[in-house]
């Protein structure tokens, strides 16, 4: 609640020996009733985010220095006009660690982090709290600093794209998105594949190996979901529809139950490692995420919606599984919705991610990840700058006819045609239903779109496995 974050950071403000009840009362910008402000102490006491202290009269209020970070105000109350990093600096000032790589944590972040990297036994058990989320306030709170935003903007953006269709930029770099964003995304959740072996395993769209089934399932799972993004961005939205569709692109065949893919739970779940325990009534966590889904539908800022749902989403744990992984893929949906640079999570280490995420289970601080999404994005911005300069600026036919290509292609093969046959077709479509000085580059897209289909490509054109090999039986044999 509103109130609650109020009166933690009077307490906090107030150091020395604390704070009495009538002083913070007294502070306070709406006066609660003696008793409910009682009330709202023992609850913050409880939860371990205020310390009490003398008996009676004597009774003070102050932060447990176990937790007392900084002076700062927690990133959840970041308003513009009290944003606590330096305004002339785009990120915090870092703190230099040895032998780790991934990005540089400044010192608030390394004092978080440090806590819940201590023993288990010693970290105070804490639950899901809901003024987390209440206290974000669309376009007034944030999470990422102002000057980190308009930075990581500049490098994200390219006017090209400015005024295109929604996912244009991802669609131009989609093979490489495909495998970096599959890779490093299953990577993070503990998967043993190599880049190449994902790599092969995407190009052969097959798995020879069962020991390793769920792996590649899930690996498929990602590109499957990836799909659904950048083909269709402009259907998509901060829904159920679409966050219950990524996550079941996302966990099929890999949950215990099927008709938990793509359904809020109703079961308590745990996280292993962490003293935090999720909501588990099913009544709120459905109230809580159509609130989360509200609010980031209201973000105007692409980086901060982002990151509010790679915050927001996991915290909750509306699934059974596969939060973390649905988290990361909808983040990029801000991004590819305004064609931005994605994010693929390209050299995040694993340990830094779960620092990060543990930091906002049971601290709600966000300044690790801060720290770990600015570094991440920065090195995802430059890959896919690199492969858009190599591959050179949107061939105006394939944006505009985006939708025909794909038809032709799935009646060529629907139809079974040879070579021959699917020339002749191609030319009459071209000259009944693209332009003059198009009909040319059109046919020629086409074709060589038909000669590299594999079954590793041919879900985005809506080609069945089985429709893809009897025409392939006869194509491949077939000669001009």
């Amino acid at each position: 609640m509103k109130s609650d974050e109020e009166i933690e950071r009077t307490v906090r403000e107030s150091r020395g020996l604390g704070i009495s009840l009538q002083d913070i009362s007294d502070s306070l910008s709406e006066k609660l009733p003696r008793r409910t402000l009682q009330r709202r102490l023992q609850e913050l006491a409880k939860d371990g985010r205020i310390q009490k202290i003398g008996k009676a009269r004597a009774t003070r209020y102050s932060i447990d220095h176990k937790y007392d970070f900084s002076q700062e105000t927690p990133p959840s109350l970041v308003c513009e006009d009290t944003v606590p990093f330096n305004a002339s600096s785009p990120s915090p000032a870092p703190e230099k660690s040895e032998n780790r790589s991934g990005p540089d944590y400044s010192k608030i972040s390394r004092q978080i982090v440090n806590s819940v990297s201590a023993p288990q036994e010693s970290r105070k058990p804490v639950g899901y709290r809901r003024e987390f989320l209440d206290s974000y306030r669309p376009n007034e709170t944030y999470y990422l600093p102002k000057a980190l935003r308009q930075r990581l903007l500049k490098i994200g953006r390219n006017e090209h794209y400015d005024g295109l269709p929604a996912g244009t930029h991802a669609r131009q770099i989609f093979d490489r998105l495909i495998i970096d964003l599959s890779w490093n995304s299953s990577r993070l959740e503990g998967n043993t594949y190599s880049l190449l072996e994902t790599d092969y395993l995407l190009e052969q769209g097959r798995s020879d190996e069962p020991h390793r089934a769920r792996e590649a399932i899930m690996i498929f799972n990602h590109k499957t979901a990836i799909e659904m993004m950048v083909e269709n961005p402009q259907h998509l939205g901060f829904n159920r529809y679409t966050l219950m569709n990524i996550h079941a692109a996302l966990t099929e065949d890999l949950m215990e139950k099927s008709s938990s893919e793509g359904r809020l739970r109703s079961v308590p779940v745990g996280i292993g490692g962490s003293v935090f325990h999720p909501e588990n009534a099913p009544q709120v966590i459905e109230e809580t995420f159509d609130l989360i889904l509200k609010k980031a539908g209201e973000i105007e800022e692409p980086l901060e919606c982002s990151f509010f749902l790679m915050i927001q989403l996991p915290y909750l744990q509306p699934f059974e599984d596969g939060n973390k992984r649905t988290s990361r893929l909808a983040a990029n949906l801000p991004l590819i919705q305004k064609n931005l640079s994605p994010l693929s999570f390209v050299g995040v280490p694993a340990k830094r991610y779960i620092e990060g995420i543990l930091s906002v289970y049971e601290l709600n601080r966000v300044e690790p990840m801060v720290d770990i999404f600015a570094w991440a994005y920065e090195k995802s911005a430059a890959r896919y700058m690199t492969i858009r300069q190599e591959v050179g600026e949107q061939d105006p036919v394939k944006l505009h006819y985006r939708d025909d290509i794909k038809s032709c292609l799935r009646e060529v093969v629907v139809k079974k045609m040879g070579k021959r046959e699917a020339a002749s077709f191609l030319k009459d479509w071209a000259s009944q239903n693209v332009t003059a000085d198009h009909r040319e580059s059109f046919v020629t897209v086409v074709e060589e779109r038909l000669l590299s289909l594999t079954e590793g490509n041919i879900f985005r054109v809506r080609i069945l496995p089985s429709e893809f090999h009897q025409w392939w039986e006869q194509w491949d044999q077939r000669k001009l």
